[in-house]
């Protein structure tokens, strides 16, 4: 097993890429500790995954994040994993975007990644070991149209990682991002069929990604078998960007 014993916090986990990737983690013998602002979706998965703990936590409420940390370290004594992947869309052409919806993802997408990183990152200081992977998007390598907001976010965690990497590396805390393409989600596949025929049609591979695919991809680089990546942002896409 490849995570056997090891302490994973994933955000954003109660659904999706997250929740697949909690299910991953644990069959690799994680201890996963699943956070997510849906109470309800939040049990719902933990009945789903063995070794796994619900933690309600709203990554734009540092006190949130102090009270799940705090807890886990009183019940484990350590944080071996980070995944930062809770994340929102508003989308908007940049003329009718309003600055609640550029506020409110900036906020989630990324202060939410600064403050999650920054709140556990010293547990993993005093352990002089940890894995920190972010996730970014094919839109923070190119943009996308209507996306202003979300595309800042996932360039701007791209900076994190680079920048992390060399904080922390000679710390022993490897820090990396995932980029993935469009990913067959529920908040993807209720995008409109024309649109998801174009995005089938622009990936080389010809269909959308899984959430388990891209659950495979963080568990690579949060495992030991990845011990000498670190500061790369991993696009995982089917070869859309081409």
């Amino acid at each position: 097993m490849r995570l056997k014993d090891k302490v994973a916090i994933i955000t954003g986990a109660a659904k999706g890429i997250g929740f697949a990737t909690a299910q991953r983690f644990a069959q690799e013998g994680a201890k996963v500790m699943i956070a997510d602002v849906n109470p309800e979706a939040l049990k719902a998965a933990t009945d789903l995954i063995p070794y796994s703990e619900a933690y309600v936590m709203n990554v734009t409420d540092r006190a949130s994040i102090e009270a799940a940390v705090d807890q886990i370290m009183q019940h484990h004594g350590r944080i071996d994993i980070l995944i930062n992947n809770a994340g929102i869309t508003q989308d908007a052409r940049l003329v009718k975007m309003t600055e609640a919806q550029f506020d409110r993802v900036i906020d989630v997408n990324l202060k939410g990644v600064f403050n999650c990183t920054q709140l556990v990152v010293p547990h993993m200081l005093e352990a002089g070991k940890g894995a920190v992977v972010n996730a970014s998007s094919v839109v923070g390598i190119y943009g996308n149209f209507g996306q202003t907001n979300y595309s800042a976010t996932k360039f701007g965690v791209i900076g994190f990682t680079k920048t992390w990497a060399r904080e922390l590396g000679p710390k022993g805390i490897r820090v990396n991002a995932v980029c993935p393409g469009f990913i067959a989600t529920e908040m993807v596949k209720a995008m409109p069929e024309n649109i998801l025929k174009d995005i089938e049609r622009r990936s080389w591979l010809g269909r959308l990604g899984t959430p388990e695919e891209m659950a495979n991809v963080y568990l690579f680089l949060a495992s030991d078998e990845a011990s000498y990546v670190n500061g790369v942002a991993l696009e995982a896409s089917g070869g859309i960007s081409l």
